[in-house]
């Protein structure tokens, strides 16, 4: 049965403001936006935002307790505040794992704790996969591993939920280009003319959001800058999605036994339709160590009142216990 009491906070932890911030170049042409938050000597969590291409926002840093927490939140490669905005040369996954040894590098971090949902969970895995000693610990949310099946999902089977935003997602584009979604897209995306990509960006920006949420939500902060943020996240998600993210097949699978030894809480909205329980209930399988918890009345944002519930709670778990086995977040009776 689950707890009546949760004995850990759930809600967010008020406004802050960075204590440092800064731009990092990392190559020739990308330079990262990095900031700062909470207690310099405290516990280092980094952030990894979705997308890819979905960038941070302040409300981010209030997933942990200021107090306890050394946060660290970035804008990946083309995304946010980071600098070429929706630019997908020279982006990869091999290059934003280098980005983050670069960033922990400049930060002279030796070891962080991990907190990514969707495209940053598989940011998080594919991290650890390559530097397992430079983690102490993952948060994950709403799992996505890259593979076809989930890109397929994402591009069709979520028509199954939501048939009105996958009609109009569709219709964006030519009859004779609705076979190949992602390639009618990717076209429009990468196309130097604003009307052509802008155009494309809103919609692809409007689908997911429409799908991201179990009730519906505005998201018109995506075009508020005339279309930039939601260029930047619609193409460079078709650019990994056409690229297979950039990630082996067999992967993470292989891997997981390298960090499988690090604390890991995995949260997951029952009814995420942008990607699905079977994925998230694959990997807690995978990682029996690992805590596995399943929202019953979320879908997919780590904004909605469940999900961000459990990842608040995760976080304080990690705080008070570095994850003793006595504390953790409320289970419902179908959870392994």
């Amino acid at each position: 049965m689950p707890r009546s009491e949760n004995p850990l906070r759930s809600e967010l932890f008020p406004d802050i403001v960075p204590y440092a911030s800064g731009m990092l170049p990392v190559d020739a042409r990308h330079t990262l936006y990095w900031e700062q938050s909470g207690n310099p000597e405290g516990v280092p969590v980094v952030f990894l935002h979705g997308g890819p291409g979905a960038g941070s926002a302040p409300v981010h840093r209030r997933f942990f307790d200021p107090a306890f927490y050394r946060i660290v939140i970035f804008d990946q490669r083309g995304s946010g505040r980071s600098l070429p905005l929706g630019d997908v040369v020279d982006n990869t996954t091999p290059h934003l794992i280098d980005d983050l040894e670069t960033l922990r590098r400049h930060l002279g971090i030796a070891q962080w704790l991990l907190f990514g949902g969707s495209w940053g969970s598989t940011l998080a895995l594919a991290y650890a996969s390559r530097h397992p000693e430079r983690c102490i610990g993952f948060i994950l949310r709403g799992i996505f591993l890259g593979r076809d099946s989930e890109v397929r999902w994402f591009l069709h089977g979520m028509r199954n939920i939501f048939p009105e935003a996958w009609r109009e997602f569709a219709e964006h584009l030519p009859p004779g280009e609705r076979d190949d979604l992602l390639a009618g897209y990717y076209t429009r995306l990468i196309d130097p003319d604003p009307v052509r990509h802008r155009a494309a960006a809103r919609a692809w920006s409007r689908y997911e959001a429409t799908c991201s949420t179990l009730y519906p939500s505005a998201r018109g902060a995506l075009e508020a800058d005339g279309g930039g943020f939601a260029l930047a996240l619609a193409r460079i998600e078709a650019h990994y999605f056409v690229n297979r993210v950039f990630l082996a097949e067999g992967w993470p699978w292989r891997d997981i036994n390298r960090f499988r030894h690090l604390p890991c809480t995995i949260v997951q909205g029952r009814y995420d339709a942008v990607c699905p329980p079977v994925t998230a209930e694959e990997l807690a399988r995978a990682w029996p160590e690992a805590r596995y918890v399943v929202v019953p009345d979320a879908g997919h944002s780590a904004l909605e009142p469940g999900i961000r519930a459990a990842l608040v709670n995760a976080t304080e778990n990690y705080r008070l216990s570095r994850y003793s086995s006595d504390l953790f977040l409320p289970r419902f009776p179908w959870q392994a």
